[in-house]
């Protein structure tokens, strides 16, 4: 029995799917500022996040088609990370946004929802 294929009321809840919540965002918007990185990279690249979900992530992303994982097959392991064709396509798509929070980032950081945990 094949998969049935999800169906989205809109391209926003489609895109939303692929790239909900901080990280995968955050990690996307990593490679398509500095290219093609490393694990540690892009560990050290996106403040905040644990490896375990680092791992989740990106492996989420590989099996969407957003991430390509190149294994050098070298000892000691290297692996390389970077945006497919369609990831860059997504990448572009999520500048405006990041231009706006950058544009309104003081005032984002005021607002009541956004207040930080004690």
């Amino acid at each position: 029995m094949g998969k049935r294929k999800k169906s989205y009321s809109c391209g926003l809840e489609a895109a939303l799917a692929v790239i909900g919540g901080k990280w995968k965002f955050l990690i996307l918007w990593s490679l398509a500022l500095g290219g093609p990185k490393r694990f540690g990279e892009l560990r050290r690249g996106v403040a905040g996040i644990s490896e375990k979900m680092l791992i989740q992530e990106l492996k989420e992303l590989e099996l969407d088609g957003i991430v390509a994982r190149k294994d050098y097959r070298e000892v000691p392991p290297r692996v390389d990370y970077s945006l497919t064709p369609f990831g860059r396509d997504l990448a572009e798509a999520t500048r405006p946004l990041c231009e706006w929070g950058t544009r309104h980032i003081k005032r984002i950081g005021a607002l009541p929802t956004q207040a930080a945990a004690e």
